[in-house]
């Protein structure tokens, strides 16, 4: 049995996925947002309530959460959404594109988000609370974390893995087999041929260790 929906964020990301909801044919209920309603055509007939909190009017039973709040490198806004809102019993629906293409045999846990034109193949695993965008590839048998966001065009050759917080930017890739450390940061168009260590940000042509802060859970 499906649930309406309660959508978290009302920027361009949370807009996508309203469109993305309603081409399913799903009932949104409300925009959680600070400030005034959002001003786009995408969010007509939703009713919008500005403060975090105000999702607790809703019966936890009764309505599943999407995570409208984008992903941005070493932003922890959107894992922190999830994470106090899963702790207080809430539960994230996952979401895809009529428009991708996913494998019968792989794997998405709780919240993820597969955008047009993704393509997810056989024996992935995708972690909890992850983007995967639009027209992104993630070939067979990788395995990601948690709030990974593989960016638009960002193409994951067969067997990669990846920990928890892991942004890989737009137009990178990754070769097969390689191991991605968590709190990792892959800039747009870096092309990653060897192991990348924790907490380390990779330009195109270069890698800088220990830069980027860890996520504290």
């Amino acid at each position: 049995m499906t649930k309406p929906l309660v959508i978290i964020g009302s920027g361009g990301h949370a807009a996508v996925l309203v469109d993305m909801l309603r081409q399913n044919k799903r009932e949104v209920l409300a925009l959680i947002s600070p400030g005034e309603p959002p001003i786009n055509g995408v969010f007509n007939g939703i009713a919008h309530f500005c403060r975090d909190d105000d999702v607790l009017n809703f019966d936890k039973k009764a309505i599943s959460l999407i995570n409208g709040v984008g992903s941005l490198p070493g932003c922890r806004l959107r894992a922190n959404l999830y994470k106090y809102f899963v702790e207080l019993g809430y539960e994230f629906e996952t979401v895809i594109s009529k428009h991708a293409i996913v494998s019968d045999y792989a794997t998405l846990e709780k919240g993820v988000q597969v955008m047009a034109g993704a393509i997810i193949q056989a024996g992935v695993n995708i972690g909890a609370n992850s983007i995967i965008n639009t027209g992104a590839i993630v070939d067979h048998n990788s395995r990601l974390g948690r709030n990974n966001h593989i960016a638009p065009g960002a193409v994951l050759n067969g067997q990669v893995t990846s920990k928890d917080n892991v942004h890989c930017g737009t137009g990178a890739s990754i070769i097969q087999s390689i191991n991605i450390g968590a709190n990792v940061v892959i800039g747009a168009g870096a092309t990653i041929t060897k192991g990348v260590e924790d907490n380390t940000l990779c330009f195109p042509a270069s890698i800088t260790k220990k830069v980027v802060k860890s996520y504290e859970e």
